[in-house]
């Protein structure tokens, strides 16, 4: 919301990423396959109001919900439309192969993209449930995609639950695309937590990948501040304790 963007954005984080685990989060729902466009749209604006309060300077990443981009390339543009003029200055997606020719479509038209691999939570079913990807013969098409994803013009990707030596591994092999992880250890370019696991005020299980920031910290702005130091410092994640080899 707003006031955590503040917080977010004084604390030195420099992307945004206006999730739609926010479904989980926010609205209590199990999955993020019930999340609209229109709920997307709503929390894009009220971070980017936030942002604006404070003279922010932080990047905002807008996802586009399940549903919202399958259909054809300009059903993702009508969508990626939505969101950037909602405040965001990027937009996600996830999935990789057919999504190849959705990215470049968006990219022509001026629309910067992040692309999401591995774990992907919207086809989290077809994956056969919340587990580690790109392990075995399936890192040779992890790594197809990635490359792909980077020459149709995607500038980030989020990397889930990837082996850590897979990810550090992209982290080199995709110079103009930069890699963000998430529970894919510390070779990546940068990282994401959802806010509400980071704050240790989440509805379920931790993950592994997951730190309470909160732990030995008065305040929000301090624990986001020691979050942004430790990702910049390299001690979080702990690759023995936050990642898969």
């Amino acid at each position: 919301d707003a006031t955590f963007a503040a917080v977010a954005d004084a604390a030195g984080v420099e992307c945004i990423l206006v999730g739609d685990s926010l479904g989980m989060v926010c609205q209590g729902l199990t999955s993020t396959v019930g999340v609209t466009l229109d709920t997307m749209r709503y929390h894009v604006e009220s971070v980017a109001r936030g942002i604006r309060r404070v003279q922010g300077t932080a990047w905002i990443i807008g996802d586009l919900p399940f549903g919202s981009y399958q259909e054809s390339k300009e059903q993702a543009l009508r969508s990626a439309t939505v969101l950037m003029q909602a405040g965001a200055h990027m937009i996600k997606l996830e999935g990789g192969g057919w999504t190849t020719e959705i990215v470049h479509f968006l990219v022509e038209r001026g629309i910067p993209v992040c692309a999401h691999l591995g774990l992907t939570p919207q086809t989290v079913h077809a994956l056969g449930g919340y587990r580690v990807q790109g392990r075995g013969e399936s890192a040779t098409q992890l790594r197809q995609e990635a490359l792909a994803l980077q020459d149709a013009g995607a500038t980030m990707v989020v990397l889930e639950m990837v082996p850590q030596p897979l990810s550090t591994a992209l982290t080199q092999e995709l110079p103009t695309c930069h890699t963000i992880g998430i529970g894919a250890g510390n070779g990546t370019a940068g990282q994401v937590l959802v806010m509400h696991d980071m704050l240790g005020v989440n509805l379920g299980k931790n993950p592994k990948f997951v730190h309470n920031f909160m732990e030995g910290h008065a305040s929000v702005l301090d624990a986001m501040s020691a979050y942004v130091v430790a990702v910049k410092n390299g001690t979080f994640p702990d690759n023995a304790k936050h990642a898969w080899v």
